[in-house]
């Protein structure tokens, strides 16, 4: 079995909080939290304890924990149980865990991510799940619009 942090050689630990633009090469697990940008053609995972607030640009994305903002993923974005995600996404494939809560508009497919992450408007549509579990509330700056 292939070594996990292998996947992701760049950790931003839970008491770490950073504010600006990031971009790496190969992956990242956030821990802590980060408001700002972050583009890459690697992977990034969102960890459980984490709270991300961003517009991302990523090969691929996992959600573990807190996130809001604009999300686009060449290879795939997975939602997992824990996650708590508001905003809008695009990517080529969507996984959604049973018990992930999810309010946002999302548009799937190969066409879902061709110029610049704009949304294929003929295939998007809005996705509401669930309601947010008491006790945990999403904080931050609402999302940013998705110019179309």
């Amino acid at each position: 079995m292939a070594d996990p942090g292998q996947d992701f050689p760049t950790v931003i630990g839970p008491d770490a909080t950073f504010k600006g633009e990031l971009s790496f090469e190969k992956g990242l697990r956030l821990q802590g939290k980060f408001e700002g940008k972050v583009n890459t053609p690697g992977r990034l995972h969102v960890g459980k304890e984490a709270k991300l607030m961003a517009d991302v640009e990523a090969g691929a994305i996992i959600l573990e924990g807190e996130a809001r903002g604009n999300l686009t993923a060449g290879d795939r974005i997975e939602l997992k149980q824990s996650c708590r995600y508001e905003g809008d996404l695009n990517t080529t494939k969507l996984v959604v865990d049973e018990g992930a809560v999810f309010s946002g508009h999302v548009s799937v497919g190969p066409d879902a991510v061709k110029g610049n992450g704009a949304a294929n408007t003929s295939g998007g549509g809005n996705l509401k799940m669930g309601p947010r579990p008491q006790g945990a509330p999403m904080q931050g700056p609402p999302p940013a619009k998705v110019a179309t």
